[in-house]
């Protein structure tokens, strides 16, 4: 294990400088706009132009690499990253920020491609698992860590955003300097959102509805944070406590939904959501204590109901399939966070930050409702043909590298070891085609 993750330090170095910067910036951005006096619809917008780009930049940027190589275009994507920090420092308005945080989502998202499938090269089927997990933890701490640099500095002076641009310019150095081998191209992104509904229902509409959560959670949740008077270390324990429960009850949860109907599950993990962001809604902050173990709270389903949809979605699926079924699903999670910023931030404008927790349960609610009719009109796959649950990475989009990252893109991944036991060896004599 060991030797494993030494054979892609570099690339998690580059990760963990990337996602520091990105950490900051997510949480840096709306609070200067917030000063700023800016319309929550406003920032909203802002956050609808990052979600734009970046699903854009999932179908875009491996056409480009296939022209130029991966180093160039990582360089060109980390150079632009640098760009647009800057750039939120030198012109200060909603509109201009709406074109720069395209600018930042198109790279950031190319720029998770390019490393993921660098990773992806560097793996082999015996130890994805492991280290699958451990770009998770990579993730996870490398976002966290960025967001507590905020209280470091004064939000209206340009510091915080040249500390980001410094913390991303670094992230191409561990993988310019690095000696391995360019993988192969990119995956390209394929889907049928017509196919795939029909396939699996409550996975297409809970996730429709996750990203319609996640991104109000993440474009507005620093907003509603710095309009009640939460103090900016306040404000990233709050986005740091929910992305903790989250990390922790990921793997009890999806434990549950490897032991049952998956459903039953989505329909818990909704109930929570709606009780959590109602009582949230209600009490507001006054009581930090009360509010902070809510946040905890709201970060077990938060996360996870991501990863329940894509477990759900290919449980209806043959093994080879699983790529094409998430890439499908990260579409229209990315289309979901285009629509979710506008919707919420309107709402957060005419009737006040309590709006964003109201606007949660509503989805939460339906999330649940809609799982509950799916149970009526279809019975769960056979034990023979489910997938495992595994933990996605929390706090950003997913691109098509991750899905191949997934231990279970494997289509041996599920298979039983003990069946077919002359084919098994044969099959091991074949190579793998992973380097």
């Amino acid at each position: 294990m060991i030797q494993s993750v030494r054979s892609v330090a570099s690339l998690l170095l580059s990760t963990f400088f990337m996602l520091a910067a990105v950490g900051l910036s997510g949480y840096l951005i709306p609070i200067r706009a917030v000063e700023e006096g800016w319309s929550t619809f406003a920032i909203s917008l802002i956050a609808t132009g990052y979600a734009i780009a970046f699903t854009a930049s999932c179908i875009i940027t491996p056409r480009l690499v296939l022209r130029v190589g991966h180093v160039r275009v990582f360089g060109v994507l980390t150079t632009m990253m640098a760009m647009s920090f800057l750039l939120h420092s030198l012109v200060v308005h909603p509109m201009a920020w709406v074109l720069i945080r395209a600018l930042a989502g198109f790279s950031i998202a190319g720029g998770y491609m390019i490393i993921e499938s660098w990773l992806n090269e560097k793996v082999s089927n015996e130890n994805r698992g492991a280290l699958f997990s451990v770009y998770m933890m990579v993730t996870m701490s490398a976002i966290m860590l960025g967001q507590y640099v905020v209280p470091f500095g004064d939000v209206m002076q340009p510091a915080l955003f040249m500390v980001c641009a410094l913390i991303c310019s670094l992230a191409i150095m561990p993988t310019a300097l690095s000696s391995a081998q360019s993988p192969q191209p990119l995956t390209q992104v394929k889907f049928d959102v017509p196919a795939l509904y029909r396939r699996s229902p409550a996975a297409v509409i809970g996730t429709l509805l996750a990203g319609l959560i996640a991104s109000g959670w993440n474009g507005l949740g620093p907003v509603y944070a710095s309009q009640l008077g939460l103090t900016t270390t306040e404000g990233a324990s709050m986005l740091a406590v929910a992305m903790v429960g989250g990390a922790i009850f990921q793997y009890p949860l999806g434990r549950a939904s490897d032991r049952m109907d998956r459903r039953k599950v989505m329909i818990f993990a909704g109930l929570v959501g709606v009780i959590t962001c109602s009582m949230t809604a209600v009490f507001g902050v006054e009581n930090r204590m009360m509010f902070f173990a809510l946040m905890l709270v709201l970060g077990t389903v938060l996360f996870p109901i991501y990863s329940l949809n894509v477990a759900h979605a290919n449980d209806h699926a043959e093994a080879d399939e699983f790529v094409e079924v998430s890439s499908g699903l990260m579409i229209i999670y990315g289309v979901a966070t285009m629509i979710g910023p506008i919707i919420i931030g309107l709402a957060m404008d005419g009737l006040g930050p309590f709006a964003l927790f109201a606007a949660m349960a509503i989805c939460f609610a339906t999330y649940s409702g809609h799982a509950a009719w799916r149970i009526s009109r279809r019975e769960q796959p056979s034990e023979e043909t489910r997938s495992d649950f595994l933990m996605m990475a929390p706090m950003r989009e997913q691109t098509p590298q991750t899905a191949e990252l997934d231990p279970r893109s494997d289509p041996a991944y599920n298979d039983d070891p003990e069946e077919e036991p002359e084919e098994a060896e044969a099959d091991a004599d074949t190579p793998s085609g992973n380097v």
